[in-house]
């Protein structure tokens, strides 16, 4: 219990370090460019949470936190998923097709769409896991390999057979609002997507404490072969994790396509970066579910803070994308600045 706790503020203490350390960094490099960077850092975190800016950082938050946690899962056990992408190109199209042509009604079908994407991004990331497990091929390849398949496929689906001729966009056919899922309940500024959300990450978040499954994972991450000396299959686990995470993504797809697109349009789910970002949030928290689902906001501000200072200061938004990785190299950088004796 007392090597736990210690662990834990060894994690804190290095993610607190590589936080400031990137945030004096970003300084040096706002001067640069002729900038206040105090100016600059008080305008992010204005428009992160003023205003409308709070409502955008909530809404951003829900698929990087999907995301991120899609990454954390499969670090946890060991596995890198690089191709969070792919599975939720996958996840967001089976949604839009389960939404625009299952012939049930509208409650029912929305549910049939999460399931289905669901489904759908997890059998995406189980074959690159039976890829790794048969062939010997490395999961984070396989994954990467499979979202440009699936970016060129869904591609070509939304381009010609399933391409709403109404437009002059390469989309599908615009969601019905009864298959929508609520942009606000009871008048709130929360969506159904924001719940769906949260009830992931409790789930998530039980079972890395207290599930059994929870404790393989950690273990196996630790030490595989130790964890298979132990008594865990390594096979069923990886198809597990793979699976799981790859469901996560897909879910995350079918929340901005019934909650904020309401049509599959090309290109427009991986416009954001969600899933690098996720990755990086799941970096920077060293996969712990709690710490991943905290950077995830962190970085959702600070990207919502970057388009509200290049509003107003005319400085790039990239700036904060900068910044990310700068938090990342600071972490990375860490265990060789203050390397134990």
């Amino acid at each position: 219990m007392i090597a736990a706790a210690l662990d834990t503020k060894s994690r804190l203490a290095a993610i607190l370090f590589s936080i400031v350390a990137a945030v004096l960094l970003g300084g040096l490099v706002v001067g640069l460019t002729g900038a206040n960077p105090i100016s600059v850092y008080l305008e992010i975190a204005k428009g992160a949470v003023l205003g409308r800016g709070l409502d955008e950082t909530l809404a951003r938050s829900v698929p990087l936190v999907g995301m991120a946690l899609a990454a954390a899962i499969a670090l946890r056990a060991g596995l890198v998923n690089l191709g969070g992408d792919g599975q939720m190109l996958i996840g967001g199209l089976a949604a839009a097709l389960v939404a625009l042509y299952v012939p049930v009604p509208g409650v029912a079908r929305a549910v049939l769409a999460l399931a289905a994407a669901i489904c759908a991004g997890g059998l995406y990331a189980w074959l690159a896991a039976i890829l790794q497990l048969s062939l010997g091929i490395p999961f984070l390849i396989a994954s990467l390999l499979f979202s440009y398949i699936a970016r060129g496929l869904t591609s070509y689906l939304v381009r010609y057979p399933l391409r709403d001729p109404a437009t002059g966009m390469p989309e599908t056919y615009r969601v019905a609002s009864g298959a929508r899922l609520p942009a606000h309940i009871f008048d709130l500024p929360v969506s159904m997507a924001m719940i769906v959300m949260a009830v992931v990450a409790i789930v998530i978040v039980v079972n890395d404490r207290s599930g059994v499954n929870g404790f393989e994972w950690r273990m196996t991450g630790l030490n595989a072969r130790f964890a298979q000396y132990s008594g865990v299959n390594l096979s069923r686990q990886t198809q597990r994790v793979a699976f799981l995470s790859g469901a996560l993504a897909g879910l995350v797809g079918a929340l901005l396509i019934l909650g904020q697109q309401y049509r599959f349009t090309d290109g427009a789910l991986l416009a954001p970066g969600y899933t690098w970002s996720g990755l990086m949030a799941a970096v920077l928290a060293m996969a712990s579910p709690i710490a991943t689902i905290v950077a995830s906001v962190f970085f959702a501000a600070l990207q919502v803070g970057g388009f509200s200072m290049e509003r107003a200061l005319g400085l790039p938004a990239v700036l904060t994308w900068v910044l990310q990785a700068l938090i990342i190299l600071c972490l990375a950088a860490r265990p060789i600045l203050f390397r134990k004796r």
